[in-house]
């Protein structure tokens, strides 16, 4: 249960063990049958901290993330076109963990503010980790609304990169 999560099949066949109804060594037999695959089961990296849809979720941002870097090494581009891919790589970050959280986002405004006050709510993230959403939301609504001369820097962006690539990581 502390492992696996508490639905999770070796958990159940555990639990359907009768002790009454079976003989001393047939439980011994069947916890550790039962307990020997779940150690094969995590020995090929099966056992998940989270969801195989939720990995390549994160694995999909990742990559967006590395598409920013790139254009923030190419001198050729202005780095506001990195600051609206990070962005909205942060703005799907936050969406697909409350869909992981069973959060009924039809009851939430699509951005990246409420997104984020929501995982708050749910004690998910801190006052530190709003602030700085709240920054990095702003980086990306001067890119996305044309403000160049907020989005210039092309080192705060490459620190605004940093800094979500750190979060997605410490979240994931």
């Amino acid at each position: 249960k502390t492992y696996a999560g508490s639905d999770n099949q070796f958990l159940k066949l555990l639990l359907e063990v009768d002790p009454s109804r079976l003989a001393s060594d047939s439980i011994k037999n069947r916890t550790k049958s039962v307990l020997d695959s779940f150690i094969e089961y995590v020995e090929n990296d099966l056992l998940r901290a989270i969801s195989l849809e939720r990995e390549i979720q994160v694995e999909t941002v990742s990559d967006y993330l590395d598409q920013a870097n790139t254009l923030l090494n190419d001198t050729k581009v202005h780095p506001a076109a990195a600051a609206v891919i990070i962005g909205a790589s942060l703005e799907e970050f936050l969406r697909t963990w409350l869909e992981e959280e069973n959060v009924d986002l039809f009851e939430i405004k699509n951005n990246i503010d409420s997104y984020s006050r929501e995982l708050q709510k749910l004690n998910l993230l801190s006052k530190q980790d709003i602030k700085d959403i709240v920054s990095w939301s702003g980086i990306r609504n001067d890119a996305a609304h044309g403000h160049w001369e907020n989005v210039e820097d092309r080192q705060r962006i490459k620190n605004m990169l940093e800094a979500v690539n750190l979060f997605i990581r410490k979240y994931s």
